[in-house]
């Protein structure tokens, strides 16, 4: 049976507004539990897809990481142009790293990093990643198992050189951690199998906000935002949210 693929989405409530970016080879679906516990708790938000993200994974491997730069911006642009003056910024694992970039680049009202990496896997490691993006997004176009498992073996005879860009977007990133002064929420689970949890620590002592915080959760895995603390995870997002020196 075909699943629907999830799509981008722009959920509209109060004037204090929050863009929230999912990580490599996710989806907004990684943020969207998130984004319905804000706008019940009245904050807009919106999650983009980066290009490439939410396709077959053979469009995947045709971007890279300034594409997707492009389409963060894209949707700071649109919530701006939506009359959103005060924008907050969210994002899981590649999604903090671009959640630290646009600290650096445009007005945000605070940021949220959660199981952020500062140290990128080899391109090899994370080709494993998008084999795996290959084999449910097929799953979910309801597939045979022999399908999926010839067009996944395709893919794994091909490459993504764009993969060889994220280290140095993350270590670009990481250098410019001094230059965060926004207020700062750093989450980072226990159990992260994907990343090394210690990037939380880079993150948290190399900003230079002025009001910053440090969460660990004992219980959750890599993609902390599905995982069994996601209840408190959403507490402390809008304990956080709450504390900000709103206008509106």
């Amino acid at each position: 049976m075909r699943i629907s693929q999830p799509k981008p989405f722009f959920f509209e409530a109060g004037k204090r507004a929050v863009l929230l970016l999912h990580g490599f080879t996710g989806t907004s679906a990684d943020v969207r539990m998130l984004g319905r516990f804000l706008e019940k708790k009245g904050y807009t938000s919106l999650a983009p897809h980066y290009k490439g993200h939410g396709v077959p994974p053979e469009q995947l491997i045709e971007t890279g990481p300034d594409e997707w730069w492009e389409d963060v911006v894209a949707g700071y642009e649109q919530l701006k142009q939506a009359g959103y003056e005060e924008i907050a910024v969210a994002g899981l694992s590649l999604g903090g790293v671009f959640s630290l970039k646009l600290g650096v680049k445009m007005p945000v009202k605070g940021i949220v990093t959660m199981c952020t990496p500062m140290i990128m896997k080899t391109p090899d490691k994370l080709y494993e990643g998008v084999l795996k993006y290959a084999s449910d997004y097929k799953r979910y176009e309801g597939k045979k198992a022999t399908e999926i498992e010839e067009e996944v073996d395709a893919l794994r005879g091909k490459t993504m050189p764009s993969l060889a860009e994220l280290t140095p977007l993350v270590d670009n990133v990481r250098g410019q951690l001094p230059d965060i002064d926004a207020p700062l929420l750093v989450v980072q689970s226990r159990k992260d199998g994907v990343i090394d949890p210690d990037s939380a620590n880079v993150i948290y002592e190399n900003a230079t906000s002025s009001k910053k915080q440090l969460k660990w959760f004992e219980k959750s895995g890599h993609v902390i935002t599905l995982g069994p603390e996601k209840e408190q995870l959403h507490e402390e997002i809008f304990q956080f949210l709450e504390s900000l020196d709103w206008n509106v």
